[in-house]
């Protein structure tokens, strides 16, 4: 990944700037298998393949799981898009699955499970809610504690990230890595840059970042596996998308 000299110089003065309000910015955070009959001679028959092939020509043109609403904010050049699939509006648990577009396509590459916000999710997020944010947001800059793992989208490294050790301890590595979901700050910044573009009211530091084994203060968390592994997948050349929420809302 190419980087200049001069946005790291920036971004590491921006971090270095952040350190100083980190607590603020941290409190807000806290390939598809099938089965089926088969035939005597091992395939499918001519029917179940005129079923799938009808079902892929039809589910696959957009996300699955995910109504007109939110659809429709995919911006058109999106060609990766990690969904959230929350469980419940109430319910910390929630799957994760990243989809790449060719052509008019969608594929899903894998999906693993996760965390949410310890609350569940609210399409007015609110500072200290303990709710997710439901929508559709880019994803434009990464950073974390731990060096850059090979990101493709600019890795800001810094210690000033770390979560603060009177958490307990099976949080101290919430942000050894981290993506921010643009949701209230400055792309082009590193993750726990401060700015609120729509007030404090309205929260910020919303990240995917690695998770502790339960809910999150409004983020969204998976393990050092599939944060390294989405790391490596984003590509701002694919414009990156999130799309989250509750199952419910998503359908929309």
């Amino acid at each position: 990944m190419e980087r200049m000299r001069s946005a790291g110089a920036v971004r590491a003065g921006v971090a270095m700037a952040a350190c100083g309000v980190l607590l603020t910015a941290l409190s807000a955070c806290g390939g598809d298998s099938g089965s089926g009959e088969r035939s005597a001679s091992g395939g499918k028959s001519a029917a179940q393949d005129a079923r799938g092939d009808k079902a892929r020509a039809v589910d696959l043109k957009r996300i699955p799981g995910v109504g007109d609403r939110y659809q429709k904010q995919i911006p058109a050049d999106a060609r990766q898009v990690v969904a959230v699939y929350g469980d419940g509006v109430n319910s910390a648990d929630s799957t994760i699955a990243l989809y790449t577009k060719s052509g008019d396509t969608w594929k899903k590459e894998r999906a693993w499970t996760g965390h949410n916000g310890k609350k569940g999710w609210t399409t007015n997020h609110r500072e200290g809610d303990k709710r997710s944010p439901v929508g559709v947001f880019t994803l434009s800059d990464a950073g974390g504690v731990l060096a850059d793992p090979g990101a493709k989208l600019p890795y800001t490294q810094t210690a000033s990230i770390q979560a603060p050790h009177y958490w307990a301890k099976s949080h101290w590595h919430d942000f050894d890595y981290v993506i921010a979901i643009d949701y209230n700050r400055v792309k082009g910044t590193a993750p726990n840059d401060p700015t609120r573009p729509q007030g404090q009211s309205k929260g910020g530091s919303i990240w995917l970042h690695m998770d502790h084994g339960s809910g999150t203060s409004a983020c969204v968390s998976q393990s050092k596996a599939n944060m390294e592994y989405l790391l490596r997948t984003l590509d701002p050349r694919q414009h990156p998308v999130v799309v989250m929420g509750d199952k419910a809302d998503l359908k929309a």
